[in-house]
C-alpha cells in the first residue's frame, strides 16, 4: 500500500476547545472546516488531526460514535522538551504529567485540553546506565 497522507480523526463533545488547545500550544493550523468538523495540519508533524463533534450523522458506524477520551494519548516528538514545557505550561495548559524520564530512553511530559484528551511530548534521550 501506498498512503499519501495520514490522519487521526476523534470525536469530541466541543471540537473548537480541542482546536483552540492545538493551535495555541502546539503549532497546527486550520487546514479545512465545516459544521461540527475541523481538520488541523503541522507544519512539521506530517499528519493531521481531524476534530469532528459527537453525534454528527454522517459517523458511521453509529453505534460507535461515542467520544474520544480515556485511553487516547495524541504524541508529538521534539527536540527540546523541557523548553517546550515551560513555554505550554507558562501558556496556561493544564500539566497532566510534568517532564520525567523513563528508563529506556523516552522523556516527556502531558497535557489535558477541555476535552480531556491528552496530548504527549516525547524526546528520545539515552537511556540511564
Amino acid at each position: 500500500m501506498q498512503a499519501t497522507s495520514a490522519a487521526i480523526s476523534l470525536n469530541v463533545p466541543d471540537v473548537h476547545a480541542s482546536v483552540r488547545f492545538a493551535t495555541t500550544h502546539l503549532g497546527f493550523t486550520e487546514a479545512m472546516a465545516a459544521e461540527g468538523f475541523v481538520s488541523l495540519e503541522h507544519p512539521t508533524a506530517g499528519a493531521n488531526v481531524i476534530f469532528l463533534s459527537v453525534g454528527l450523522p454522517t459517523f458511521k458506524p453509529q453505534e460507535i460514535a461515542g467520544a474520544a477520551g480515556q485511553g487516547t494519548l495524541l504524541v508529538l516528538v521534539v527536540d527540546d522538551l523541557d523548553s517546550e514545557f515551560a513555554r505550554i505550561a507558562g501558556g496556561g495548559a493544564r500539566v497532566v504529567t510534568p517532564p520525567e524520564t523513563e528508563p529506556w530512553g523516552e522523556r516527556y511530559c502531558q497535557f489535558a485540553d477541555d476535552n480531556g484528551l491528552i496530548w504527549q511530548l516525547v524526546q528520545w534521550v539515552t537511556p540511564p546506565e
